[in-house]
């Protein structure tokens, strides 16, 4: 039994009705089915309030959301020589997801080694391609050489494209260049075809050289190929060509053109479009060139993830802009630079499959709309990223795990629906079984016609009567033809306000709430609706929530007042695996690049910022030294997703590799070299031991200074020493100088004179 009213929350102040309702306003709220109750305790509560107001465990309707792992094979370590290769688990589970609930369920991938790989080298064989094909004769022999070194099961084949031989396309004009289009240059070719299969995978790759040294070129009229044609057929006729289900599918497109596109066909006066069907008749030819357009960017990429095919785009250099950008159209698309003569072809499929190697990257297939997900990966150093749900410059062997949260909104009409996950390329995927909880099970009791309400006039269910159409009441006691002012009372929240918030009428004690073109008004006084929240861009909720009651409830992925501003990151990562290139961060799904001088999408363009060994010297710091700015701002794993390795010597290892070097806080001289492989992968090669000054010897400096003032003592002493002997030497000189000038008499000595006597007479008074 359910007693007193406990406090107002979301699940008593919607004003439900029945169970169904009160599952669907909140994944916390309950409903007490119990057919007597004293007092006026909503049915519609928390679990904890219905238990407190004495509502009995039994009849107590609260859903629970689940995971559960029905299929669940562990990972394997190696591809061949296994009867069957497990690169992704779990296989299959099953979510019970109730309204507006989650849960969170983790998978993991693996690249095993020794994977089995299947190449099928699709060649554009237009007239521009003849020195191309002279080129690639001895391509098995040398492919299968190097990729020996990543496979031991390795098998290839071999197709061929022009264009569609049907006008414009074609040369019709004179009659004998629709046999040999090389009729007008002077030369014999092939008449022109659209594609035509030559060789199914094999492993004996002999068969590979004498199958393409008995190929010639052909010759169409306009400048784009008909490749698009080729690749779906490579792609569907997956039988013809012989693709396994336990390898790597790798397709190589090489070409020196530009190719035609979906609705390109309308020159010819083709207007069917392209079935995706394998149409290779008997002789190994397209045979619905001349009756169906070029398939479409979608198209091929629906097609290539169903097979699990990574198409590698080996383009000149004239044309490898446009097949970037449709390599960001098409998961799991690589793109190389072809030399003029394809000389360079064999490196450029070793890299572009390491590059496929290095990165996994999940896709979602057939995800039912009431269903959003929201993606964390855990990539390297077992560090958590936030929307992200791809991971790179991975190393063969290595295991990465994916945490997903899936959440529901509302209620479907079908109660069980399933999707998809895999990485690109995989054969392995998980099946994901959803069961959406929208019912109660007292539902299945539901007594018609009983006596509780009003003697017949309703259904009991789950513990409240579903009143017959004109009835009304709690318990089905009014009639809609019957009308009391008195009972108006209980259609306004409090005195003097609107009654039934003037979107209803007041009958039989209760709000009957008015229909409208917008949507649907609920509550007990007809106070909420799903169509007045906040509108961005003409969208309620800008089309990533629900509007409940004023408020928007935003998908899982989403957030803001609006819901107009998304939580995932994976719309900021750059090509450098970092968020916004390190260079800022991600606001609401888009780059607010705060480094100064920054700019672009993903904030990758910085022409003032530091170049590679300023940026690359702190991850040296705080990763192989444990210290700097990264360690003490606990980012060093997130910034830093190199490989540290110790080497004696910087090698040389090519135009990828750049030395740096630079002083640390104890004016020691480190020396590393930042190197990116073709993966993609970057690895910093340092040198185990700083260059570090070494400390003064005491005794040496000793020793120094007191030889250093016995040095200057004694050269001030032969200083003074000698300013006295040239002052005495000047002065004797001089003395010899007079001396010489001197005028001397030996007969009369000019310095003698004669001595006087002078005697007086004090007697004598003279003459008196």
């Amino acid at each position: 039994l359910c007693f007193a009213v406990s406090g107002g929350n979301i699940c008593t102040t919607r004003g439900v009705n029945s169970c169904k309702q009160c599952l669907a306003v909140s994944p916390l709220c309950a409903w007490c089915s119990a057919e007597v109750r004293a007092g006026s305790s909503p049915r519609c509560d928390l679990r904890t309030n219905l238990l407190q107001n004495g509502c009995g465990q039994d009849y107590i309707e609260f859903p629970t959301s689940t995971v559960t792992i029905l299929e669940d094979r562990p990972l394997s370590n190696k591809g061949s020589g296994s009867s069957t290769t497990t690169q992704m688990s779990p296989q299959k589970i099953q979510l019970n997801l109730r309204p507006d609930d989650s849960q969170i369920f983790r998978v993991q991938v693996r690249q095993v080694e020794d994977y089995p790989v299947d190449i099928y080298y699709l060649m554009d064989l237009s007239n521009s391609m003849k020195d191309d094909l002279r080129n690639i004769q001895n391509l098995g022999t040398k492919l299968a050489s190097e990729m020996r070194k990543l496979t031991s099961n390795l098998r290839i084949g071999f197709g061929a494209f022009v264009d569609k031989p049907i006008s414009p396309y074609m040369y019709i004009s004179p009659p004998q260049a629709i046999t040999n289009p090389c009729y007008e240059i002077g030369e014999t070719c092939l008449p022109m075809f659209g594609y035509k299969h030559v060789l199914s995978l094999t492993d004996e790759v002999t068969r590979f050289n004498e199958e393409v040294r008995k190929q010639s070129v052909s010759r169409n009229r306009d400048a784009p190929e008909g490749g698009f044609d080729a690749i779906i057929q490579a792609t569907v006729c997956d039988e013809k060509i012989g693709w396994r289900n336990d390898a790597s599918h790798l397709l190589v497109f090489t070409t020196d053109a530009k190719t035609h596109i979906a609705l390109d066909g309308r020159l010819a006066g083709i207007v069917q479009p392209n079935d995706a069907q394998c149409h290779i008749d008997k002789d190994n030819f397209y045979s619905a060139s001349t009756t169906l357009d070029y398939p479409s960017l979608g198209l091929m990429t629906e097609k290539l993830s169903q097979k699990n095919i990574n198409l590698i785009f080996a383009v000149t250099d004239t044309v490898v802009g446009l097949y970037q950008n449709y390599s960001e159209l098409i998961p799991g698309t690589t793109v190389g630079t072809l030399s003029r003569d394809s000389s360079n072809v064999l490196q450029l499929i070793v890299d572009s499959y390491g590059k496929i190697r290095s990165k996994v990257e999940l896709e979602v297939r057939d995800l039912p709309e009431e269903l959003s997900l929201a993606f964390n990966a855990t990539c390297l150093n077992d560090e958590v990223i936030p929307g992200l749900k791809s991971c790179m410059g991975l190393k063969i062997g290595d295991t990465v795990s994916f945490s997903i949260e899936a959440k529901v909104r509302g209620c479907p009409r079908e109660r069980q629906k399933s999707f998809t996950i895999k990485p690109v390329g995989f054969k392995d995927n998980l099946t994901v079984v959803v069961n959406f909880n929208c019912d109660c099970s007292c539902e299945s009791q539901a007594e018609a016609n009983s006596s509780s309400c009003s003697r017949g006039n309703g259904t009991l269910e789950c513990g409240v009567c579903r009143c017959n159409p004109g009835r009304l009441g709690s318990h089905c006691e009014c009639s809609e033809e019957e009308y009391n002012p008195s009972q108006q009372d209980n259609c306004s929240p409090q005195p003097g306000q609107p009654l039934c918030s003037q979107r209803g009428e007041c009958i039989c004690r209760q709000c009957v709430c008015h229909s409208s073109d917008f949507g649907k008004v609920t509550g007990k006084y007809c106070e909420c609706d799903d169509f007045s929240c906040v509108r961005f861009k003409g969208q309620m909720c800008s089309g990533h929530g629900q509007c409940n009651c004023g408020d928007c409830l935003c998908d899982s992925d989403w957030t803001g007042d609006y819901c107009n501003c998304t939580t995932r990151t994976d719309t900021c990562m750059s090509s450098n695996g970092l968020v916004c290139s390190g260079h800022g961060s991600c606001v609401c799904g888009k780059c607010d690049c705060t480094q100064p001088g920054s700019y672009g999408d993903t904030c990758e363009k910085c022409p003032t910022c530091p170049d590679a060994c300023t940026i690359k010297k702190d991850c040296v710091e705080c990763k192989k030294f444990e210290r700097g700015l990264l360690m003490e701002q606990q980012s060093c794993s997130r910034m830093c997703r190199d490989e540290i390795e110790t080497v004696q010597e910087l090698g040389d290892r090519g135009k990828d590799a750049v030395n740096c070097t630079y002083k640390d806080e104890d004016d020691c001289v480190v020396r590393f070299q930042y190197y990116e492989d073709s993966s993609g992968k970057s690895i910093l090669y340092v040198i185990e031991e700083p260059d570090c000054p070494k400390g003064p010897d005491i005794l040496v400096v000793l020793l120094s200074v007191t030889g250093a003032i016995l040095l200057i003592g004694l050269a001030a002493l032969l200083i003074w020493k000698l300013l006295i002997t040239i002052h005495d030497r000047r002065e004797f000189a001089r003395f010899e100088e007079e001396k010489a000038r001197a005028k001397w008499d030996t007969g009369h000595n000019p310095l003698y004179k004669e001595a006087t006597s002078t005697f007086t007479n004090i007697t004598y008074r003279g003459n008196m």
